[in-house]
């Protein structure tokens, strides 16, 4: 009666243990999405699970005697750690049991790579490990090592780099040195790989997702903010950790591969968006930008802070001056913006002398103008209207939408137009009127450099979509379309069809930048990028 129940002492600790860490802290919001039922669904799944976890346990995996300690032993010599196999191991999936699909008290076989659920006599992990023969065993939430059957805990500091690959670390001073490195790093299979510059997996027509996060890893401050989980412990938003995750991820130099799985970002996305935006479902990476911005700030403001990262690095405001007819005259407004969608001219109908349709082209500045106070835009909806857009306060990013696509009743067109743009040094006050602030360098205060670049290729509702990025620590330019991640030429950029740009703001008016402002001036005098419009 003593042993049975000193196990029910010992596996409610364990139990109550479990609970907290569900609660507090910013690993339990990396809990994997099992299902897409209401919350109150799944917290009773998953107390269900958890008292047929203390079940199995009770049941216990016995010591000598049968007798089981109340500490688990701890070793260090385990004599089956040769057996772990890096190159099958993959955590950028959901954790979910291989067996019994359930994201409780989940581990992964380190032999294998699969996952099953417990560590009990009855349990998935310890059937396999008899049936397998394989003994070494991660626990994907708390990192601890066992050896099943036995039972012990393997505290070997060999296992380090698995922890890492699992949960990627950073510390402040490592972050603010990334856009210095110019280092590669080596995956296991032995093909090498710039940190932050790693290709994404394509689960099924998800290359929007994808271009969309390679641009927003280029954000400097954003990216910052989500390496130090610190910053969003408090957030209770799967997608926020989901996200921060993933660009741990993008940007740790010891994975063992060369390319990122976005899988378990994804699975967040499709939750929190009600499947607006899916796996399998071609999406307009503009609509899910706008939309994964929104979301993000929604989820980490908060009632004592009501601004967030991503407004301090993207929202400007706009005057919009609505005019619906001459009698009432015309109203005057303020509204934020953390993106302007620009409108580009008609393609022309007629051939050239080739029999081959003419692709226009026209100058950024140009449709630019339809934000320079002056310039009439008329629009139907929600009534007849003409609109006039003035900036007043500029975004420290400031994302650029050409609208390339046009529905109808029936089909979606596409303007092909092709828009000049500089790589380099657009200076928006000599296109824009821009309100200036006494003792502030106008000159320096608005002008940008091109970040990101996304592209879409082949017919409306069909193709697929790449992205330029810039990697900031050579000032070199690189094209990636899911996997694929090849150097390219500052001109190629200029020469594709624009149809979303991040671009950076010039002043750099944080002391953690100083430093990178000295070597960007640098790398400039030695390889200066062309400009091209």
């Amino acid at each position: 009666m003593e042993n049975s129940s000193s196990r029910r002492d010992e596996e409610e600790e364990e139990q109550q243990h479990l609970k907290k860490q569900k609660v507090v802290g910013f690993d339990n919001a990396l809990l994997p999405l099992a299902a897409y039922e209401d919350e109150e669904e799944e917290e009773a799944e998953n107390q269900q699970e958890e008292e047929e976890e203390e079940e199995e346990e009770e049941n216990g995996f016995g010591g000598e005697g049968g007798r089981r300690n109340r500490t688990i032993e701890v070793r260090r010599d385990c004599p089956y750690l040769d057996t772990v196999n890096r190159q099958v191991l993959d955590f950028d999936f959901e954790k979910f049991c291989s067996v019994s699909l359930s994201n409780l008290n989940v581990y992964a076989c380190l032999v294998c790579g699969k996952y099953f659920q417990g560590r009990g006599h009855k349990s998935h992990a310890y059937t396999h490990s008899l049936e397998a023969g394989h003994h070494v065993y991660i626990n994907l939430r708390t990192e601890k090592v066992y050896c099943l059957p036995d039972g012990y805990e393997i505290n070997d500091p060999s296992l380090d780099d698995i922890r890492h690959v699992l949960n990627p670390r950073f510390k402040k001073d490592q972050v603010l040195q990334l856009d210095r490195n110019r280092q590669w790093s080596r995956a296991l299979d032995g093909s090498d790989y710039l940190p932050g510059m790693v290709g994404l997996n394509n689960i099924k027509e998800t290359d929007f997702v994808n271009v969309t996060i390679q641009s927003l890893m280029r954000v400097t401050p954003l990216r910052n903010f989500f390496l130090i989980p610190e910053n969003y412990a408090d957030s209770k938003s799967v997608l926020v950790h989901r996200f921060g995750e993933l660009t741990r991820k993008i940007w740790h130099a010891r994975n063992f591969k060369g390319q990122v799985s976005p899988h378990e970002f994804l699975q967040a996305v499709m939750k929190a968006s009600k499947k607006r935006f899916r796996i399998g479902a071609q999406s307009d990476p503009v609509e899910f930008m706008s939309w994964l911005l929104n979301t993000l700030h929604t989820d980490l403001k908060s009632s004592r802070k009501k601004t967030s990262i991503i407004h301090q690095c993207f929202q400007g405001e706009l005057e919009v001056v609505k005019e619906i007819n001459a009698k009432d005259g015309a109203e005057t407004s303020r509204m934020p913006f953390l993106m302007l969608g620009l409108d580009l001219p008609p393609p022309p109908l007629f051939k050239d002398v080739m029999e081959k349709n003419i692709i226009p082209q026209v100058p950024l500045f140009n449709i630019l103008k339809k934000f320079d106070g002056e310039s009439v835009t008329e629009v139907v909806r929600p009534r007849v209207a003409r609109m006039r857009y003035r900036v007043t306060r500029l975004p420290q990013y400031l994302i650029l939408h050409m609208r390339r696509f046009t529905k109808n009743n029936f089909f979606v067109e596409k303007n092909p137009t092709l828009v000049n743009f500089p790589v380099k040094n657009l200076e928006l006050k000599d296109y824009i009127p821009l309100p200036s602030k006494e003792g502030e360098e106008e000159r320096v205060r608005s002008k940008y450099d091109l970040i990101a670049n996304i592209v879409h290729d082949g017919k409306p509702g069909e193709g697929a979509y790449r992205v330029f990025v810039q990697r900031k620590s050579e000032e070199l330019w690189y094209e990636m379309q899911d996997l694929h991640v090849a150097e390219t030429l500052p001109q190629m950029v200029a020469l594709s069809e624009a149809y979303m740009q991040i671009y950076e703001q010039q002043h750099l008016d944080s002391h953690k930048q100083v430093e990178a402002a000295k070597v960007t001036t640098t790398t400039t005098a030695r390889r200066r990028l062309p400009d091209s419009g």
